[in-house]
């Protein structure tokens, strides 16, 4: 009987913790950047900002100047986000790569590509 316990015990505890990693993390799929910005200056209220200068970042893809990048993975570092994505870029050139995103106590984000050879600030557009 004891035996039958333990083995009944052990694939409930699998059970659980299967359950446990198929579970999305509270938060997982929130990603507090979305929404448009401008590169390196504010964000004119009026809509005339140049389009060379928006960025738009959903929870999927992040859309530039540089073309459409389907964003693969997100992670977190403190206050960092670095996210690794798929770029498109004109003529139909693929990338793959990380950027990192980090915002400021004065409501901008500090944007650079992983090996900092591009290097903007975003300021938030109203929505």
């Amino acid at each position: 009987m004891k035996r039958l316990m333990i083995k009944v015990a052990g694939r409930v505890l699998s059970l659980v913790a299967l359950a446990a990693l198929a579970t999305p993390v509270h938060g997982e799929e929130d990603f507090p950047l979305v929404g448009t910005y401008t590169e390196n200056q504010a964000c004119k209220t009026d809509g005339s900002d140049p389009g060379a200068s928006r960025v738009k970042i959903t929870p999927r893809d992040i859309d530039s100047v540089f073309g459409l990048c389907t964003i693969l993975s997100k992670k977190r570092e403190g206050a960092t986000f670095v996210v690794h994505v798929e770029c498109k870029g004109p003529g139909g050139s693929q990338m793959l790569g990380d950027v990192i995103f980090t915002p400021r106590e004065d409501k901008t984000i500090d944007f650079s590509d992983q090996d900092q050879t591009y290097k903007a600030v975003l300021h938030r557009c109203p929505d």
